[in-house]
């Protein structure tokens, strides 16, 4: 007779493997490829999401959407919830006794009365399908800390939009919020004299996490201590200027966030003199060839920012995706990066009045250094320019989904840089009411499609846009949001890798004759 607690066992595990962030389960040593049973995906039970403080202006006005696309059952029998709940307000980063425990404790305590003192969620999402809003103003609005389980897990996303109109940091400053994680690349930050950068770190957890910076400039590592062992409270955030870590301005600097202990939701707010602020969100993981999709037809001016972060230098082949093909660009064929040092090329107008996008590739075949990338975009002239930032992002995978889509001004990239494939895109229904429409597109290998997406039939207030790749290749995306304000057409770029709403799970071994009583 088997044993029924070990048959329990393998059942917690295969639901535990069903939560985001703890999927991976491994066949025993010395099992046989014969022996392997075959994993299969199940939809994520329950998944957690960070949108950092929206900024530091009395001018600012900050709109939040939340979506979960409709058909994941999540494999669980309640309905479940999603919420974006108010953190603890964030502070800036204290680089005085930080090892300081009961500093820590007293931090710790007070973050977690001010969380339970929050008001009801700012976002409260009910149904898959259908978007739910909420809306924040002025400069003490604090980070979001959200959660989704049961049926509005698989695919949750959320959306921050902030508008600042004038002053300090103008522009529309969009991010994807972001999964909390241990390890973030940030290329394409500054240390300049005309920028003001901040690391924006936010902690979803019940304990405090403790949080390292290092910074890497086009000479390597700039040294500094005070970028060790930052404390991020319990359920609170706190933003660190990067200028402060360092003595050195440099135009380009990669930063490196990792934890010690915990983890945190990390992102860039760059601000510019000239031309105004964004969100920069991490570059994905480091790989020999990257993807950076969704440079806008009119943008006057590109800046790539790549980093090595191994032992070899990288040498680089530059590739413009464009609407009929792959083309290298004249005077920009390649790009060499020293390793733990950060270089900058400046592409200037690139797509000469066509969307494009970008590919990094090995310039000689079979030395692939892994790297991390990200692009500075500006568009206008003068006092009207405005700047984006877009890093190198994984495919679409599956399904990926962006929030907060207007009547107005979003533009949706696809890129297939390696094998023609196709794509089916849903618009969503409105948050205030209209019907989902659904369009494929098919995308020729070494080509990036720019179109206006479909919008909902009798659209009412925002919607979401979602991506599922249907044949061929991989397919890398970008959604560019526009408005145009006091004559200035401010944008922000968010990518769209894929939403890991289903989780691989191995199949439980059949042979548990080792377990008879």
């Amino acid at each position: 007779m088997k044993s029924t607690s070990a048959l329990s066992l393998i059942a917690g595990a295969v639901a535990l493997a069903a939560v985001t962030g703890f999927a991976a389960l491994n066949e025993p040593s010395g099992g046989s490829t014969a022996e392997a049973r075959t994993a299969t995906r199940l939809p994520v039970e329950r998944t957690s999401l960070l949108c950092p403080a929206p900024g530091l202006s009395d001018l600012s006005e900050t709109a939040y959407t939340a979506f979960t696309p409709s058909g994941g059952s999540g494999g669980s029998a309640t309905a479940g919830a999603a919420e974006l709940l108010s953190s603890a307000k964030d502070d800036e980063a204290s680089t005085d006794d930080k090892s300081d425990d009961k500093d820590k404790k007293d931090k710790d305590k007070k973050s977690k009365s001010e969380k339970d003192k929050a008001d009801k969620p700012v976002v409260s999402l009910k149904e898959p399908g259908k978007p739910a809003t909420g809306k924040a103003s002025g400069a003490d609005s604090p980070a979001l800390i959200g959660t989704a389980t049961g049926r509005l897990a698989p695919g949750w996303t959320a959306q921050q939009t902030t508008t600042i109109e004038a002053g300090d940091g103008r522009g529309l400053l969009g991010i994807s919020c972001t999964v909390p994680d241990t390890d973030f690349w940030f290329p394409a930050a500054s240390t300049a004299k005309s920028r003001e950068d901040y690391v924006h770190l936010t902690n979803p957890d019940d304990t405090a996490a403790v949080a390292d910076i290092e910074l890497y400039g086009p000479d390597g590592s700039l040294k500094s201590d005070v970028g060790e062992g930052i404390t991020v409270p319990a359920g609170s955030g706190v933003r660190v200027l990067i200028s402060t870590l360092t003595s050195k301005a440099a135009d380009d600097v990669t930063v490196h966030v990792t934890t010690r202990t915990g983890r945190v939701g990390a992102a860039v707010r760059a601000a510019d003199d000239e031309t105004g602020s964004d969100w920069l969100t991490a570059s994905a993981e480091p790989a020999g060839t990257v993807v950076l999709p969704g440079i806008p037809a009119d943008a006057t001016s590109v800046r790539l920012v790549a980093f090595a972060p191994g032992d070899d230098d990288a040498d680089l082949g530059i590739k413009l995706l464009g609407k009929t093909g792959a083309v290298t660009p004249a005077g920009h064929e390649e790009l060499h990066v020293k390793s733990h040092m950060t270089a900058g090329m400046d592409l200037k107008d690139i797509t000469r009045g066509e969307a494009g996008s970008l590919m990094l590739v090995p310039s000689e075949k079979g030395r692939a250094t892994p790297v991390v990338a990200a692009l500075r975009v500006v568009r206008g002239k003068g006092d009207k320019q405005e700047v984006a930032y877009i890093p190198a992002t994984a495919p679409v995978g599956a399904r990926a989904t962006v929030a907060d889509n207007r009547s107005k001004g979003s533009v949706l990239s696809l890129t297939a840089p390696g094998a023609a494939a196709t794509v089916k895109v849903t618009a969503s229904a409105g948050s205030g009411g209209g019907t989902p429409v659904s369009k494929t597109y098919k995308i020729a290998a070494g080509t990036t499609t720019a179109v206006t997406p479909p919008m909902p039939t009798g659209l009412k207030g925002t919607y979401a846009l979602t991506v599922e790749t249907r044949s061929g290749g991989p397919v890398h995306a970008a959604r560019t949001l526009t408005e145009t304000v006091n004559g200035i057409q401010m944008f922000t770029v968010q990518t769209m890798p894929d939403d890991r709403g289903t989780v691989e799970v191995p199949a439980a071994r059949q042979d548990l004759s080792v377990l008879d009583d």
